[in-house]
Order: structure tokens, then C-alpha cells, then sequence
């Protein structure tokens, strides 16, 4: 299989070939040096002001080891262009091959986790849940579905990233089982009879029959114990979903099984649930999540030998990232530890702490779950 291990990333090989080029030209010529290097994005994708910042704990992961400082925002925290996430300083030598590797932790990450933020959002705030394994390479897997997480899904899929993050993974049942026993209403009993019961009874109602009728049987079948039917009907079939949803609802309700969710997925994107928003009560979210547009961070040298210089379009030298504690304000300003009070009469404080110092790293790894907090807390201001 096509897979780079932990080991292959950490000897440096995901690197391009420029990075092992030039540094044969700078120790053969003595050019190392003690550089400042900062990763910002200074471009979204079309339709973002906003992105969440995830992959941090890979990056400190790849460069605990080596003699450099590294200073960052919190994973989960909410940027804007030309902010910077994250700064390295050491010799140039100690992390030029890996600028790779770190920039396609973050990219990726920040993308999947910025994607499902805004797939929340859309969602007001109701269940989403990550689905987006299958259209992604499984060896990233665990990585697509924790930034899945962090960004705002609820849940997620996949068995091996449950078993990694410890949490649960999320699901109902696939149109496979039902072609199998060849009946909805039959794969229902049987997924009941067979199925932990801590698992919620959430059942696809549309291989077969119309999604009207196929749920009124369930319903009277499982009756309490149905928790949810799930809708992945397929577009040549699907019609108007908001009328679809709205029938489902109204004979559901008028039978008495207003406890039942309406669930969605197959194709959404934030437009497709913003229509359906206020109908429905969960998504499962696929290709749009896994497949998101990745967040292009880029490195960039700002300072050598404790001189202010950076290529042009880049300001140059050491920041501080400033954030309002009290109005969420935020400003870019030249390296400062002193205290900066913001115009509202807040205290703007700096966002880039220290998580390696001299190769050592000096934080502890966030709980996922911290970081998720903290990311749905930074989205109310966004």
C-alpha cells in the first residue's frame, strides 16, 4: 500500500525535493543559520472570512525532537488571512525538510475542521455527522474524522478513529442489509432483535418502497423504540426533500410518534442544509466534509539572526497574534510581551504561546473535547 508511516514522516522523506536540494547547497557553502519562520494562510477559499485551526498536535509531534522553539495559537481557535498560527525558530537545518509534512497536517485538518464548522452552522446548531471516510484515503482516516470533530460534527463513522479518540462512532445501516433480507420493515426487526440496544434504532427507509409508507410501517412496528429514520434517497429519485420531509413529519406527528428524527444525508453541502434546516434534525455529511477545500497555509522565513527580513508581500519580522478577551477583536502587531488594552477596555492578549522550547515540549496534549469547546465558542463570535 501506498501509506508514508510515522517513521517515514519523521526522517524527513515527505519532504520536496527543493528543501534536500538546498540544504546541500547551505552546508557546503557554511549558510546555516538561526531563522524565524512563520505559517499563515494569506488567501481562504472563495466564500470563507473565517477558518478553524486544527492539526497542531501532529506538527509538535514532528518537531518536539529537534532544537527549535515553537510558538502557537490554540488548536480549535478561529483565524483570519494574514494571522499567524504558528512560528519556528532554530537553525534552518533543523526543520527545513519537514515544512511539508507540517504544512499538509495543517492544510488538510484545518480545511476538513473549517468545512464542518461551517456545515454546524448552517445546520443551526442541530446533529451533523462525519460520513466522509469513504472518499478519502483510509490511511488519514482518523486524522479526517477527529478534524471532523473539532470542527463542529457531532459525530463520526469510522471504527478506528473511535478507537483512537475514544468516542463512539455514529451510523444506522447501510443499503446493503436491506437488500439482503430483501424488506425494510424485516431489516428493521432484525437489526432490533440482533443490535445492542445502546444502539439508537435509526432505520434507512428508502431502498425500496416510498419513504412515506416505508415509515409508517416501521413506525407502528418498533413504535418507542424507533429512534430515527434515515433519507439517502438518490437525486434521480429524490424530488422536492423539503416537501418530502414535511409529509414524513406530519404523518408521523398525526400518529403519534412525534419522538421519531427525520435524518438526512447523501450530497449535502451548507446551501442543502440550510433549506431543509428547519425540517430535519440531523445530517450525515460525506464527500463535502472529507473532500473540503484545504486551508493553504503557507512558511515563510521573517527574521535570520534576530534581523527583521521576509520575501516581499510578507511583513516581516516576529509577530503577536492580539485577541480581546472581552469583544474578540483581533490584531496582528511586532512581537510584544507587554500588556495591550484593546479599545473596548479589554485586555488583548497574545494567542502565539510557547509548546516547544530548546526541543522540549512544554505543554500538555489537549483533550479533544477541550478543544472542541473551544472551537464552538470562538464560532459564536464568527
Amino acid at each position: 500500500m501506498y501509506i508514508a508511516d510515522e517513521a517515514v514522516i519523521k526522517s524527513g522523506k515527505i519532504t520536496d525535493v527543493y528543501f534536500e536540494r538546498a540544504l546541500e547547497v547551505i552546508q557546503a557553502k557554511d549558510l546555516d543559520k538561526t531563522v524565524k519562520a512563520e505559517i499563515t494562510v494569506k488567501g481562504l477559499p472563495e466564500g470563507y472570512d473565517w477558518a478553524v485551526f486544527c492539526g497542531l498536535e501532529e506538527v509538535l509531534e514532528l518537531l518536539s525532537s529537534k532544537q527549535v522553539n515553537v510558538r502557537a495559537i490554540p488548536e480549535g481557535t478561529v483565524f483570519r488571512e494574514n494571522q499567524p498560527v504558528i512560528e519556528i525558530e532554530g537553525k534552518y537545518s533543523e526543520f527545513a525538510v519537514y515544512e511539508t509534512a507540517i504544512l499538509g497536517f495543517l492544510c488538510e485538518e484545518s480545511g476538513v475542521a473549517t468545512k464542518s464548522a461551517r456545515m454546524k452552522k448552517a445546520a443551526g446548531g442541530k446533529t451533523v455527522l462525519s460520513f466522509g471516510a469513504r472518499r478519502m484515503h483510509p490511511a488519514v482516516a482518523p486524522a479526517i474524522e477527529r478534524a471532523a470533530y473539532i470542527g463542529g460534527c457531532d459525530g463520526f463513522s469510522t471504527v478506528a478513529a473511535g478507537d483512537m479518540l475514544g468516542i463512539k462512532p455514529s451510523g444506522t445501516m447501510p443499503h446493503s442489509l436491506m437488500l439482503l433480507i430483501g424488506d425494510t420493515l424485516k431489516a428493521a426487526e432484525y437489526f432490533d432483535e440482533v443490535v445492542s440496544s445502546n444502539v439508537p434504532r435509526v432505520v434507512l427507509i428508502d431502498t425500496y418502497g416510498d419513504e412515506k409508507f416505508e415509515t409508517i410501517r416501521v413506525a407502528e412496528r418498533l413504535n418507542k423504540k424507533l429512534s430515527g429514520i434515515r433519507l439517502d434517497t438518490p437525486s434521480s429519485r429524490r424530488g422536492n426533500m423539503q416537501k418530502i420531509l414535511e409529509e414524513l413529519r406530519w404523518e408521523l406527528d398525526i400518529r403519534g410518534f412525534k419522538h421519531v428524527q427525520l435524518f438526512v444525508s447523501g450530497g449535502l453541502n451548507e446551501e442543502k442544509i440550510k433549506e431543509i434546516a428547519d425540517l430535519a434534525d440531523g445530517f450525515g455529511v460525506g464527500t463535502s466534509i472529507s473532500n473540503a477545500p484545504t486551508i493553504d497555509f503557507s512558511m515563510d522565513i521573517v527574521e535570520i539572526e534576530g534581523k527583521p527580513i521576509a520575501k516581499k508581500g510578507k511583513m516581516s519580522g516576529s509577530k503577536s497574534f492580539l485577541r480581546c478577551n472581552k469583544c474578540f477583536a483581533s490584531r496582528v502587531v511586532p512581537y510584544t510581551t507587554s500588556q495591550v488594552e484593546c479599545n473596548c477596555g479589554g485586555v488583548m492578549e497574545d494567542l502565539l504561546g510557547y509548546k516547544i522550547r530548546n526541543g522540549k515540549l512544554i505543554c500538555e496534549f489537549e483533550d479533544i473535547k477541550t478543544i472542541k469547546d473551544r472551537c464552538f465558542r470562538e464560532l459564536r463570535h464568527v
